[in-house]
């Protein structure tokens, strides 16, 4: 029996909810969206889509009395922020970001700074992650056109005061793009309160959705300024040979993700039923007490912050000599404990935390561990350490 411990990659298990929705759809449901002849399968695809909008609108604190069609769908959050930012910037605009970010933002950024002369400034957080608000103010002073960030770090945990983060934004009045890779489904996000320009998110993680899924809450005049990234058919206004305008069509051509919509509605209906609160706590109680074991190991480095105020249960660590692959490969094969070493697809926070090159064993906790599993995972790092 195995123990997971890579939910920052991705949940597992998922709530038994989901695959049973995925399963009906496909099996008893299974019309395409806006595609159809208004058949009784038809309308039921249409209502499982709106649903959803409406669900993730009211969940995410969206704009204009949580209006669903400012809701858009797509396969994850690397591809929700490819659609902003390149959809928003153009030849020399300016984008601030921070050093902690996943290669989701960067990729995107560098590309546009090589090849669409976009001017990228990259704010250094401190060495446990948290952004240097000081120098992030001085650069949005000097003028930004926009500002991407991670709401918390993949890589070890720390959560970014967003709240102070966003209300220097509006001061300086540069919009705001937010990676909630890590937080949604976990911490109470709203876009609408924290005046979001658009609100980036995947639903394989902390929403316990299917992998595939993921989208965008956004602001609607900031909408109307992002250019469509993928064009084509959208089931709407077939007339035209241009792109529609009116959302959410705009940002949606394509044949969407149905059967992982379906997932990701039982997993938001679970996610109700359950309380957020609640999840927030267990995953917090579980990773104060691995945390807390973390520092007692000798010889083993915790990169980050050294208490669980300001983080969430995601812990990057280095044995002696920094050999997290042999970590991770003994670990999965003496203990049956599945981790995650590397880089974790973001160097730029490996450098801040100062775990660069060598990377770092990460372990995520999730909703479904158990307090034995955090036990054993105690013993086994005890044990090779």
């Amino acid at each position: 029996m195995s123990i997971y411990m890579n939910n920052a990659a991705t949940s597992w298990p998922k709530p038994e909810e989901v695959p049973k929705a995925m399963y009906q759809f496909m099996t008893c449901s299974g019309a395409n969206l806006a595609r159809g002849s208004s058949s009784s399968r038809d309308l039921d695809t249409l209502d499982l889509v709106m649903t959803t909008r409406e669900k993730l609108a009211a969940f995410f604190g969206g704009y204009r009395d949580e209006d669903p069609r400012y809701v858009t769908f797509t396969s994850n959050v690397t591809e929700a922020l490819n659609v902003v930012l390149k959809g928003f910037l153009g030849p020399s605009s300016r984008v601030v970001t921070t050093s902690m970010e996943h290669n989701a933002v960067m990729r995107p950024l560098r590309r546009l700074e090589s090849e669409g002369g976009v001017k990228v400034t990259v704010v250094p957080c401190f060495p446990d992650g948290i952004l240097d608000l000081e120098r992030f103010e001085k650069a949005l002073k000097e003028g930004q056109d926009l500002a991407v960030m991670s709401h918390c770090s993949n890589v070890c945990g720390t959560i970014q005061p967003i709240e102070e983060i966003s209300r220097l934004c509006r001061l300086y009045e540069v919009p705001l793009v937010l990676d909630s890779a890590q937080t949604a489904g976990v911490l109470d996000i709203s876009a609408r309160e924290l005046g979001l320009a658009a609100l980036c998110f995947t639903g394989h993680k902390g929403l316990m959705g299917p992998q595939g899924t993921g989208g965008i809450v956004w602001e609607p005049s900031f909408a109307e300024e992002v250019k469509p990234f993928v064009e084509g058919g959208t089931g709407s206004v077939s007339h035209l040979q241009v792109q529609p305008e009116s959302l959410p069509d705009k940002f949606e051509a394509g044949t969407p993700n149905l059967p992982g919509i379906a997932g990701l509605l039982a997993a938001l209906e679970w996610i109700t039923k359950t309380g957020l609160e609640n999840i927030r706590k267990k995953e917090e109680n579980l990773g104060k007490t691995l945390l807390e074991a973390i520092l007692d190991i000798k010889g083993l480095t915790l990169y980050g912050k050294k208490t669980m105020q300001g983080r969430l249960a995601v812990f990057a660590v280095n044995p002696p000599g920094g050999d997290n692959a042999t970590l991770a490969l003994r670990l999965s094969d003496e203990y049956g404990i599945e981790t995650r070493p590397g880089l974790h697809c973001a160097p730029v926070a490996h450098e801040t935390l100062g775990s660069f090159p060598q990377g770092a064993l990460r372990l995520s906790v999730g909703y479904f561990n158990t307090e034995e599993e955090i036990s054993k995972v105690i013993e086994a790092l005890k044990a090779l350490v």
